[in-house]
């Protein structure tokens, strides 16, 4: 029998690993939706598509190329793109909110609570908007996300220095329109 390549290789095939896993990366990946989407029905059903994305492609995951975490940012990341790209097809959108299925009171306060705690988030991911799609990934996934600047550039399939070069531009344009910021922090995560 041939060994899995990596560690998430079981999740797409023994429910108990990929319960395992979702128990352990579930907050992570609900505060990073919760940072990029306003309705908490989306924010519900992309955060379940990040994990149904996970069980399709754990088989991807190269421990070489950067953390786990690293990884599953990156699988969130595209599904919350995937989404912006659905939402902006208007006829598709209707589709999709007649299947959606309905939250009771509990589900949509808590939504409602973690959407609210991560306002000041996404208020600055709006200010950033007008950043290159590039430059701004990487200053959200280490800024925002918290990762280190080599996992960044696994979670975006780039090179370290390059995500170097690109954290630096996004922290000279977020000084000049966001001046109210104070300094980023004068540390290197790597």
């Amino acid at each position: 029998m041939v060994e899995p390549v990596n560690g998430l290789a079981g999740v797409g095939g023994d429910p108990a690993a990929f319960e395992e896993f979702y128990r352990r990366h579930i907050e992570e990946v609900s505060r990073f939706v919760a940072r990029r989407v306003r309705d908490p029905h989306t924010a519900a059903d992309l955060t379940a598509e990040v994990f149904l994305a996970v069980i399709d492609s754990a088989h991807t995951y190269r421990p070489a190329r950067g953390s786990e975490l690293g990884w599953l940012y990156g699988v969130a990341r595209n599904v919350v793109a995937a989404e912006h790209r659905r939402a902006a097809r208007e006829a598709k959108a209707v589709r999709r909110i007649a299947g959606r299925r309905l939250l009771d009171a509990g589900d949509l306060a808590r939504l409602e609570e973690r959407i609210d705690a991560e306002s000041a988030g996404r208020r600055t991911y709006e200010a950033l908007a007008e950043l290159p799609e590039g430059v701004r990934a990487v200053l959200e996934l280490i800024m925002v996300d918290g990762l280190t600047i080599t996992e960044a550039a696994a979670a975006l399939g780039i090179r370290p220095v390059t995500a170097r070069v690109r954290l630096h531009r996004a922290r000279t344009a977020v000084r000049a329109a966001l001046p109210t910021l104070p300094a980023a922090p004068a540390y290197s995560k790597e």
